[in-house]
């Protein structure tokens, strides 16, 4: 009976060995639970971050003047339109462009072709003053009053080439808005006063001769075509054939000579 007892009691010790030896189950993670956390962070980063720009941007709107906002807004149009083309210069880049909200140039323009006409009707308006300036300067320079015009003209283009091409769009403006459709024919009637310059009369814009509007065609077609070839570099193989040192102005002015309006 001895081995009996003997084994019974190593039973017993197993038993108390093995129940000394189990641990406490650990508490099961939910599923997701990090994959839910992250997402939470990341929605009210995102949350807090829209909430900021919104502020950010209504501040700075708010610390505009009403006219200094529309100025604010064109000049940062402008620098949208030299830096990334006509194509992108969208109402949305504007307003980031100037810090605002979204709504802000809507309000001010109505739409694109409102902000555009606005900023093409600017461009008109210091064209006309830069061809008037010249023509003041004219006799100083030694040069005839419609020579001093034409060369500002195509100096206007090579300084503004974007703002150049806008004002000839058609297509992106609405010249029946006041400002555009004014500053338009103000600057084609310093053309005209061009022309007169070079006839030696008075030209009026709304009572032409036929001789009269057939110089103003030649005067603006050349002037205009020698600009938009200079702004898209087609006058390369010309000036790689002249005399060093001949610059696209002489080659101008050069033009401007042999062309001679009749008068009748």
């Amino acid at each position: 009976m001895r081995p009996v007892k003997q084994n019974l009691d190593t039973v017993k010790i197993r038993r108390i060995f093995a129940l000394m030896s189990i641990r406490a189950p650990k508490a099961a993670k939910p599923a997701n639970s990090g994959k839910i956390a992250v997402q939470k962070a990341k929605a009210t980063a995102s949350a807090l971050k829209k909430k900021a720009l919104a502020n950010a941007a209504a501040t700075s709107e708010r610390a505009y003047h009403h006219g200094d906002l529309h100025e604010a807004l064109l000049l940062a149009a402008k620098r949208v339109a030299e830096r990334e083309g006509l194509a992108g210069l969208t109402l949305r880049a504007v307003a980031r462009e100037a810090g605002v909200s979204h709504a802000a140039p809507a309000h001010h323009f109505g739409d694109v072709t409102g902000l555009l006409s606005e900023l093409a009707a600017i461009g008109f308006k210091r064209f006309r003053e830069a061809m008037s300036a010249a023509a003041e300067q004219a006799k100083s320079a030694g040069i005839s009053e419609g020579e001093a015009r034409a060369k500002a003209y195509v100096g206007f283009a090579r300084d503004n080439p974007c703002m150049f091409q806008l004002m000839f769009r058609a297509e992106k403006l609405d010249y029946d808005r006041p400002m555009l459709h004014e500053a338009s024919v103000q600057a084609f009637e310093n053309l005209a006063r061009a022309v007169g310059a070079k006839r030696h009369e008075q030209v009026s814009p709304d009572r032409l001769t036929l001789a009269q509007a057939a110089d103003i065609a030649r005067l603006w077609s050349m002037v205009h075509g020698f600009a938009l070839l200079y702004l898209d570099g087609r006058l390369h193989n010309i000036m790689a054939g002249l005399p060093p040192g001949t610059t696209e102005e002489t080659l101008l002015a050069a033009m401007l000579k042999s062309e001679a309006p009749g008068k009748s």
